[in-house]
This record gives C-alpha cells, sequence and structure tokens, in this order.
C-alpha cells in the first residue's frame, strides 16, 4: 500500500508543474506552450542575424537555405506539440459542455422558482423543467459517445477541425424546438380536461408555429448547403483551406485566419436574437409553438441569404502575376540565371490560417521538372518570405536553361496557373 501511494504520489508530482510529457492534458498544453515559445526566441535570433555557425555565414544563400530548414524543424516540432494538445483540449472539452449544460438546467430551476413565488407552480413549469431535463440527458449521452472529438460539440466541428457557423447556428434552433415540442408533451401528457387538450394541440398546428418552422427549414438546408458549397468550392480549387489544431469560440464570427467576416458575425448576432424572441414567446404562451413574427422570421432568412453570399464570395485561387528576377542593392541588371534568385509576384500563396511556419515550409515552387521547397526568411515577429503576395526562390542548377514553366503549390494543395520565363546559362 505504501508503495502504491508513493507511486501515485510520484505520477502526481511528475505530471504537474513543468510536465511536457503529453501524456496529461496539463503536459500537452504546458509541451506546446514551450515548443512554441522556444521556436519563437530561435526565429527572433535568427533574424537578428545571432546563432549562425561559421560554416555557413560567408554565404548569404547557404546562411538563408541553413536557417529554413532549422526553422521548418523547429516548426514541426511546434506543430506535432499543437496537434497533441489540440486532441487533449478535445478530450476535455466533453466534461466542460456538460458543465454549462447542467447548469443551465440549474439555472432554469431557479429561474422557474423566483418567478413561482406569488403565482404558484403550474403544469407549465413542470413540463419546462422535464422538457430541460429530457434534452439535457440526451446530449450527455450524445457527449458520452463522441468524448473524444468534443462530446456535445462534435456535431457542430467542421472537417477543418473549427466549429462551423451554419451548424451551430442550426443545431441550436433544432435544439430549441425539441425542447418546445417537449414542452408541450409534457403538458398534455398532465393535462386532465378534454378542452385543455385539444388546445394543446391546436398548439402545433402549421398556423401557429409557421414562422419557426420556417426558419428552422432554412438554418438546416443552410448547413448542408454551405458543407456542399466549400466541398465543391475545395476540389476546384477556388477555396483553400488548412485545418486549426483546435476548435475555438471565436471560429463562429472569425475566417480561418481569425479575421471577424461580416456575413458571420451578422448571422449569428440575428439568430441569436431571433432565437431569444422566440424563447420569451414559448416563455409566455406555453400552450403552442412560438409564433415568430414573420417580420422576424424574414429578416432571419435576409441574414441566412446574406452568409450563404458570403460563402460563394470568400477565398479564391491563387494566382501568378509576374516572375522577375530578385535584384540586390548594387546588382547588375541581367537575365535569370542558374543560381539567381526570381521574385514571383501575385495573390493568394498564404491561405487564411497557414500564416505558422510549419504551414509556411510546405509551400513549393515548380520550376521546370524542378520542385523548389521556399525558404522561410525571418524578421522580428514573423517571415518576410513567403508572403500573401510575394514569393521569392533561388534557381536551382538542375533547371535546364530555356523557356521554363513556373508554378506555385501553396500549403492547402492549390496550384496557380503557369508562368513561362526564360533562364540562361
Amino acid at each position: 500500500m505504501a508503495v502504491q501511494e508513493a507511486g501515485q504520489s510520484a505520477g502526481t508530482a511528475a505530471h504537474g508543474g513543468g510536465c511536457t510529457c503529453g501524456d496529461c492534458p496539463h503536459g500537452a498544453r504546458e509541451g506546446h506552450r514551450r515548443a512554441v515559445a522556444e521556436f519563437l526566441l530561435r526565429r527572433d535570433e535568427f533574424a537578428a542575424g545571432r546563432g549562425l555557425p561559421v560554416a555557413v555565414a560567408h554565404s548569404a544563400s547557404a546562411s538563408r537555405q541553413w536557417i529554413s530548414e532549422e526553422l521548418t524543424q523547429s516548426a514541426e516540432a511546434v506543430a506535432e506539440r499543437g496537434r497533441a494538445e489540440g486532441a487533449a483540449w478535445l478530450a476535455r472539452l466533453w466534461q466542460r459542455t456538460l458543465y454549462v449544460l447542467w447548469a443551465a438546467v440549474v439555472l432554469l430551476l431557479l429561474v422557474q422558482a423566483l418567478t413561482a413565488i406569488g403565482a404558484g407552480w403550474t403544469s407549465a413549469r413542470t413540463a419546462g423543467l422535464l422538457g430541460a431535463l429530457v434534452v439535457a440527458c440526451a446530449l450527455t449521452a450524445a457527449s458520452w459517445f463522441h468524448r473524444a472529438r468534443g462530446g456535445a460539440l462534435a456535431p457542430v466541428i467542421g472537417e477543418d477541425n473549427r466549429l462551423s457557423t451554419s451548424r451551430t447556428v442550426a443545431a441550436a434552433w433544432v435544439l430549441f424546438v425539441a425542447y418546445a415540442v417537449l414542452v408541450l408533451a409534457g403538458r398534455l401528457a398532465a393535462a386532465s380536461d378534454p378542452a385543455e387538450r385539444d388546445a394543446l394541440i391546436s398548439g402545433l398546428e402549421l398556423a401557429r408555429g409557421a414562422g419557426v418552422v420556417t426558419v428552422l427549414a432554412v438554418v438546416c438546408g443552410i448547413a448542408v448547403l454551405v458543407r456542399r458549397v466549400v466541398g465543391l468550392r475545395i476540389l476546384a480549387q477556388r477555396l483553400q483551406k488548412v485545418p486549426a489544431h483546435r476548435p475555438r469560440a471565436a471560429d463562429l464570427l472569425t475566417d480561418d485566419a481569425g479575421r471577424g467576416t461580416f456575413a458571420d458575425i451578422q448571422y449569428v448576432v440575428i439568430g441569436a436574437v431571433a432565437l431569444a424572441f422566440a424563447a420569451v414567446r414559448l416563455a409566455r404562451r406555453p400552450d403552442q409553438l412560438p409564433d415568430l413574427p414573420w417580420g422576424l422570421a424574414v429578416l432571419v432568412l435576409v441574414s441566412a441569404a446574406t452568409y450563404v453570399a458570403g460563402k460563394y464570395a470568400e477565398g479564391g485561387r491563387p494566382v501568378i502575376l509576374s516572375v522577375v528576377r530578385a535584384r540586390e542593392a548594387g546588382d547588375l541588371d541581367g537575365p535569370i540565371r542558374t543560381g539567381d534568385d526570381i521574385e514571383i509576384r501575385g495573390a493568394g500563396f498564404v491561405p487564411p490560417g497557414a500564416q505558422t511556419a510549419d504551414r509556411l515550409s510546405r509551400m513549393v515552387v515548380r520550376i521546370g521538372a524542378v520542385n523548389v521547397h521556399v525558404p522561410l526568411v525571418p524578421v522580428a515577429g514573423g517571415f518576410s518570405n513567403p508572403a500573401d503576395g510575394v514569393l521569392r526562390v533561388p534557381v536551382p542548377a538542375e533547371v535546364e536553361p530555356g523557356s521554363v514553366e513556373v508554378q506555385v503549390v501553396t500549403a492547402a494543395g492549390a496550384a496557380t496557373n503557369r508562368c513561362v520565363v526564360e533562364v540562361t546559362e
């Protein structure tokens, strides 16, 4: 027994504080944090001209290549730690969703108890509480079966490992309508008066809840449509997607690069406002489906149309506009020769969400039959190469003189158009 207690104490000590083993959630998080700090320190040292070995310091091209290789290897270690941290975070997420879920049930009970003071406890309050318990139990069971993928949030996490705005809005409306029907079912089960039962059944008629049903159908259809649109645009190379290490709440309001997008923000805000109005209507009239006014329902439909239009408009295929010989200060003008650096000018070379070093290092430039990896050039706070509109790569000696085609392959796998340049000996 003493040996077992000592082993448990040692295990607790090993997994506390600065644990980086990756076998526990804290270790994965701490290991990723330290790997990021080490990478940033190394990148800033190289940007300041420190840390270069003497063997490559005399050559600008050799030192650039050596720095790029070192940063690429370090970035791969950071990415591996990030994936481990993301998997550990998802494994913990299902418990957090359960805490929030059951806290909401307790909050509903407290609100009902407070509002019952003076008015008395009614069958509608009982039905509302029982409906919440049924929904919470169903989500709890689903969370257990999907605990490795985020629990109850697993259905709203997209293939790119980000929270999907369209699926989240649709899921919120589905849960609300299911809860409203459960409330009516609870009241119907407790009703003893035939007239009351008839009134409750008539509350499910389409004329009473046409607005809610319409909004539900539209948001669910949009969730399916957006997935199809995004998939087809990726296959057509008109949209670039790179997976995230883990989903974040900000994904509902931002694009893959973390910038706020108008289409997503207005869809979430208007959907949340309409849902809050419908919840108030259900609380005031628990004997029928919430009669969402058509003016508010049309507002949600306009917001949904704007969201879909934004999905069609976002992204674009990467394109090369021109390729020129890169010229350093003091160099003479001349044609492109093997060994020279070329500057590729265009747009869309760095997809949203691919600004990290491990993604940037995956970019490739095809010069004729030779694949050239784009070197990482560090500067204070980031990288000057590659950039979204400009790439700089050397022309290797393996490239045959003459007319050659230049093409860029981004980190998302999308290929640009081909640009023909002349390479001389």
